[in-house]
């Protein structure tokens, strides 16, 4: 079965460059192993990787030996479902590309939400 993103259709990628997700296939997939749930993908904002490197996870220091260049504004990047939800409640959520997040984001944030959250490729 494939999987579907949170409008109901076929999950679209969310990056390749810099390449994302739990499986590092570009696509916001998810498993049982996936404990942070890596399915809202979002377009990186400095107040948003400010936030997270906050919180104890530092998305913008490249890391050369995990294959990671570490991230910038513009970025597309799969994150934890629940950092967005936090991140949202304390007002720093990046835009969320809907055609790339995994349904399964839907467990944790509610579509309605994460519309008034969207991005689009007009806005940019």
């Amino acid at each position: 079965m494939e999987a579907r993103n949170v409008l109901g259709t076929q999950l679209v990628p969310c990056s390749y460059d810099p390449l994302t997700g739990w499986w590092r296939d570009g696509c916001c997939h998810t498993d049982e192993n996936d404990p942070g749930s890596h399915v809202i993908c979002a377009r990186m904002t400095m107040e948003f990787l400010n936030f997270s490197m906050e919180r104890g996870n530092d998305l913008i220091t490249a890391r050369p030996a995990a294959r990671f260049r570490g991230l910038k504004p513009g970025d597309r990047w799969c994150l934890c479902a629940l950092r967005w939800k936090e991140a949202m409640e304390e007002g720093y959520a990046p835009p969320v590309v809907l055609e790339s997040t995994h349904e399964r984001a839907l467990e944790t944030v509610p579509l309605e939400t994460l519309q008034a959250h969207a991005w689009s490729t007009n806005s940019a």
